[in-house]
């Protein structure tokens, strides 16, 4: 395993920061255009290991499937539906979306379609998809254990109908379901069991699914219904990965100085983006322009409790800033991200503790009691986000490693390339 050391950042950043486009919204975009009829451009689209497999799933479906990665633009030839009949072999590798997302899709062909994905894939939960699809007349056959990967899906099309899931483990359970709905033969009305969690993904589901035609009728609270119909292919931007910003906005407030990213704005669909008014509340200067954001290091770096059922894929960017607060942060709302890549309450706690701050571990979050970090390795759990939002420890304080550091590439490949952009930032500021 490699190990990866971070140089603190000697000064204030004065930097602009351009990351990746949205892995949500790309790989939502790939289903639907995928779904659609005719061709779709998605312009600034992600390119990263969770969006290969999920345009690698599309592919072995014979759905055409296009990535130029030099000009962040996917081309996806779409066949209104159709899908090239069974035995076809899927691996999801370690992306949930994908799975989560091609599931529905694969009980819209006809004949036998098996999904596998790597071990920490397979330890994920998919048990409300499979029931769900079961109970909407799919044939759905577990490998090992009931509820996880792998599955074969016996098809002979969707028909379906009306469906009820459970809010409270996962959006992208229901976010799977609505994306194949209009493809379904009399399409779909999903009701969710309260409580609901992750609110911002299943809009951002519904918004994509807008953008190219599709009739959605209700809300996340009464139910939705999806007429039955096709998408039509477009051309479609994708704007940057708030949680991918997340890390930059957080390295402004933990190093001193400013970051502003491009492409965001207070339009933006995405949950995660309420990280920026979280270090509004904590003390930091946040900025809002015409489609984009800058965050400055403020006088006075205090701790917050805040609840983070709606954007949960930040909250281990915030432990990270919480630790060099003025008073304690407590993070609440968020139990259900111990079945993510990993149990990401204990991670977070144990490797803080590792650190030598002291952490404590909730139900359904955490508490962070501000302190030197000091030197470490950590441990991430084949986890992107830890090792992204731990690595900024190492930019105020000497001594952090970072454990198998490539598995950022996940979603960001260019992550520590961009950190190193906000060195350089430094260095010809100071």
């Amino acid at each position: 395993m490699t190990v990866q050391l971070v140089e603190p950042i000697e000064g204030p950043l004065d930097a602009a920061v351009v990351v990746p486009g949205s892995k949500s919204i790309t790989n939502r975009a790939l289903v639907v255009a995928a779904l659609a009829e005719g061709c779709s451009t998605l312009e600034g689209a992600l390119s990263a290991e969770d969006t290969e497999a999920m345009a690698d799933s599309l592919v072995r479906l014979g759905i055409p499937v296009s990535i130029d990665t030099s000009a962040s633009e996917i081309a996806v030839e779409g066949r209104g539906g159709r899908l090239d009949p069974g035995p076809v072999e899927l691996d999801a590798r370690l992306s949930g979306t994908t799975a989560r997302f091609v599931l529905p899709v694969l009980a819209l062909g006809q004949g036998r379609y098996r999904l596998d994905g790597l071990p920490p894939l397979r330890h994920r939960p998919m048990g409300p998809t499979l029931g769900a699809l079961r109970r909407l007349g799919a044939v759905v056959e577990e490998e090992a254990a009931a509820g996880h990967l792998p599955v074969s899906v016996v098809a002979s099309g969707l028909k379906g109908g009306t469906v009820r899931v459970p809010g409270s483990a996962s959006s992208q359970f229901a976010s799977g379901l609505l994306l194949s709905a209009p493809a379904m033969a009399e399409g779909l009305h999903l009701e969710l069991e309260p409580p609901t969690v992750s609110r911002p993904y299943l809009e951002l589901t519904l918004a994509v699914m807008e953008a190219f035609g599709a009739q959605v009728a209700g809300n996340v609270e009464s139910g939705v219904t999806v007429d039955a119909g096709r998408y039509r292919g477009r051309r479609y931007r994708i704007e940057p990965d708030a949680s991918a910003a997340s890390y930059f906005f957080a390295a402004a407030v933990i190093c001193g100085g400013r970051v502003r990213v491009p492409g965001l704005g207070r339009a933006s669909a995405q949950g995660d983006l309420a990280f920026v008014d979280i270090l509004d509340t904590m003390g930091a200067r946040v900025r809002w322009e015409e489609g984009a954001v800058e965050v400055s290091s403020g006088d006075d770096l205090r701790g917050v409790e805040v609840d983070m059922a709606d954007c949960s894929d930040v909250a281990q960017t915030l432990a990270a800033v919480a630790v060099f607060a003025s008073s304690p942060t407590r993070v609440r709302g968020i139990g259900f991200i111990r079945r993510k890549e990993t149990d990401r309450i204990a991670a977070v706690v144990g490797e803080l503790r590792r650190c030598g701050i002291d952490a404590i571990e909730e139900a359904d979050g955490f508490t962070v009691r501000p302190g030197r970090p000091r030197p470490a390795r950590i441990e991430t759990y084949h986890d992107h986000r830890m090792a992204m939002s731990f690595t900024l420890l190492g930019l105020r304080e000497p001594g952090i490693e970072i454990a198998d550091p490539s598995c950022v590439a996940k979603t960001f490949p260019g992550f520590f390339a961009a950190v190193d952009g906000l060195r350089r930032s430094a260095a010809a500021a100071g």
